[in-house]
């Protein structure tokens, strides 16, 4: 029975039977099969996409890892992996940085991994750490605004690791991994492993190459910590592998929240509190108060006035080092808050010589601190704690310095905490240079009653729990003493040296200032009467 058909180019009405207008259609399609028309290509495998290339780097990562530390002391290894890690890092990611910034980059990159190089310690590890971190952030993230997101940026390059992980791998154990994805790994793989035995039992060298490898004797090699390991690389390293940065966006609060969050006026309380009426008196009895102190420590500390009776300026100085450093500080915390950037107080000209006067104070208070701290340390020698308390004086004293400098240039607080950063952050990086193990040791031994005649007899014990690092200083105080010969003093040394000599030699643990000390052993005073005889 015949069927309309309607055409919508013409409109005209064709009568058909419908064996014929199947036949026209099947040809149709056969007409359109032939043709060539691209198709476009069904997606590859998950296994294909950017998760194969990132497990490959990984694993070379971990091989790259297991071969600089397992099983090995780490020195000089720990800036060649940073420095692999980098490498891979940038050149498996887009680098958005220009040239300059790029070379920028490099630089700050080797100048933190110096100091690990010098001597690895917890200090140089972290600067190691962090500007790569620093680097391979700021070259890769075309999203890095202000000192926020460079922050939360490093921390997600160090931290974000493990969970990357899970989430870039979850895909291959997913539902939309079908069996027949894995299947097709089948053929090849057994093809290739009997072609690959044919060619050993046709060919002697692939057979030695075969036996050389000994699948068998490396699994039984492997223990689960080096598994551990090998994960604990992964998982620190894959964020670096596998960058992936995002834009943050501050989703607007609506109106009603906007209200809610702004901040309530200021009472009369606070105000008074804090106000420029009340800010005068404090530093007028702040500047009186103090200037009792700085007048005392002029007289006896500076001017080497004779203390009363039953003092000693150890004791003078040993009860107000630390003290002192505490007042600066709580010093420091008043003028941040009665100073506030734009407040009527720092707009009052009294308040500001009142202030700068203050500063003045408290920065020959913290001198004054390190003078009695030098004055303890010269009658009680010198020890890692008081090291630190020396460098903890100088850093207040350029803290109360830099608040000085914003007030006086109008700065906002948000420029005096990162002057700070920077001042701590480039203390520290040098700290990293200096070998206080060493200068330690020859401080104590130079001020010890033997050899200066005032002092302390020379704490042995101490000198000893400073390492092998002490040994150019007891060789000197040996030396100075003439108690080479002396059995005992023989035996201490031999200690320093058997623990020199006990850390492993290899190249991997190398580090500038063992170097530096194996020299001196090397070519001084090591095969003493008594003592072991190094080759």
């Amino acid at each position: 029975m015949p069927i309309p058909t309607r055409l919508a180019n013409d409109g005209w009405w064709l009568c058909a039977d419908l064996p014929a207008l199947r036949a026209a259609t099947h040809r149709d399609e056969k007409e359109l099969q032939m043709t060539d028309v691209p198709v476009p290509a069904a997606p590859l495998p998950v296994l294909f996409n950017g998760t194969l290339r990132k497990l490959i780097l990984a694993a070379i990562l971990v091989a790259v890892a297991d071969w600089l530390f397992y099983g090995h002391r780490v020195g000089v290894s720990l800036a060649l992996f940073l420095m692999v890690l980098a490498a891979f890092s940038l050149l498996s990611n887009p680098v958005t940085a220009r040239r300059r910034q790029t070379l920028l980059g490099v630089t700050l990159l080797f100048a933190g991994l110096l100091p690990s190089i010098e001597s690895l310690n917890a200090l140089s590890v972290l600067f190691a750490v962090m500007s790569t971190a620093v680097v391979v952030a700021s070259l890769t993230n075309p999203f890095i605004g202000d000192l926020s997101d460079r922050v939360l940026a490093v921390l997600a390059l160090l931290l974000s690791g493990p969970v990357r992980l899970l989430e870039d791998l979850r895909p291959l154990f997913s539902s939309r991994l079908s069996l027949e994805k894995l299947t097709v790994w089948i053929m090849p793989l057994v093809l290739s492993g009997v072609f690959l035995l044919l060619f050993a039992s046709a060919n002697p060298l692939i057979e030695k190459w075969l036996a050389a490898l000994n699948p068998g004797a490396a699994a039984s090699r492997l223990d689960f910590l080096r598994l551990l390991f090998w994960l604990a690389v992964v998982g620190a390293t894959w964020s670096f592998v596998a960058i992936s940065w995002k834009r943050r966006t501050a989703a607007a609060a609506p109106p009603a929240q906007q209200a809610a969050a702004e901040p309530e006026p200021v009472g009369e309380l606070p105000v008074n509190l804090f106000g420029p009426a009340a800010i005068v008196r404090a530093l007028l009895l702040f500047n009186l108060l103090f200037a009792v102190q700085t007048v005392l420590d002029v007289t006896y500390l500076w001017g080497g006035v004779a203390l009363p009776d039953g003092m000693t300026y150890a004791s003078y100085a040993h009860h107000g080092a630390y003290p002192l450093i505490v007042t600066a500080l709580l010093a420091a915390a008043f003028v941040l808050v009665a100073m506030n950037p734009g407040g009527a107080a720092e707009r009052v000209p009294l308040i500001r010589v009142l202030v700068f006067a203050w500063i003045a104070q408290n920065v020959m208070l913290v001198l004054s601190s390190i003078l009695r701290l030098d004055l303890y340390v010269e009658v009680y020698s010198l020890t890692w704690w008081r090291v630190a308390a020396f460098i903890w004086m100088v850093l207040v004293a350029l803290g109360l310095l830099l608040i000085v400098a914003r007030i006086a240039t109008h700065r906002s607080s948000r420029w005096l905490i990162l002057a700070n950063c920077t001042t701590l952050v480039l203390v520290a990086y040098i700290c990293t240079f200096v070998n206080f193990p060493a200068l330690i040791a020859d401080y104590n031994v130079a001020h010890s009653r033997e050899i200066s005649g005032k002092g302390t007899i020379l704490d042995t014990p101490y000198l000893m729990s400073l390492g092998p690092q002490a040994l150019p200083a007891l060789d000197r105080y040996l030396q100075h003493t003439g108690r080479i010969n002396d059995s005992t003093w023989a035996e201490t040394r031999g200690r320093l040296l058997q623990e020199q000599r006990s850390r492993p030699s290899s190249w991997r643990g190398w580090s500038f200032r063992d170097w530096r000390l194996q020299r001196y052993i090397d070519g001084s005073f090591v095969n003493l009467p008594g003592g072991p005889r190094v080759e």
